[in-house]
C-alpha cells in the first residue's frame, strides 16, 4: 500500500494515525476492565512505567552526542535533589539547549 503524502494523502495519514492511537489507549482501558488492581498489579503498574522509561533513555545516553548525555545526567541530578519530574525535565531541556548552543558558537 502506497499513500501519496501530498494533498489528500497527509489528511488520510494524519487520520490513520489517529485511529490506531485511539484504538490502543481505548483498548488498554477496555482490557485492564478486565483486570483487579490489587496490591501487585499496582506494583507492577509502577515498575513497568520505569522500565520503559530507562528502554527510551538508555539508547540516547549509548548513542547519543554529549549534549544528550549531560541532559540526561543534569536531569537525574535534578529529580534525585527536588524529587520533582517537570523541574528536572526543564533543566536537562536547558542544559541541553545551551551545551549545543555554546558548541556550536566555539
Amino acid at each position: 500500500m502506497n499513500i501519496e503524502s501530498a494533498g489528500f494523502g497527509t489528511f488520510v495519514i494524519i487520520l490513520i494515525m489517529a485511529v490506531v492511537t485511539l484504538a490502543t489507549r481505548w483498548g488498554g482501558v477496555f482490557v485492564m476492565s478486565f483486570v483487579p488492581i490489587n496490591y501487585r498489579v499496582q506494583q507492577f503498574i509502577s515498575a513497568m512505567s520505569g522500565s520503559v522509561l530507562v528502554a527510551l533513555l538508555a539508547p540516547l545516553a549509548v548513542t547519543g552526542d554529549n549534549g544528550a548525555r549531560l541532559a540526561l545526567l543534569t536531569t537525574a541530578v535534578v529529580m534525585l535533589l527536588l524529587r520533582k519530574p517537570l523541574p528536572a525535565i526543564a533543566a536537562g531541556i536547558a542544559v541541553a539547549a545551551l551545551f549545543r548552543q555554546l558548541s556550536v558558537a566555539v
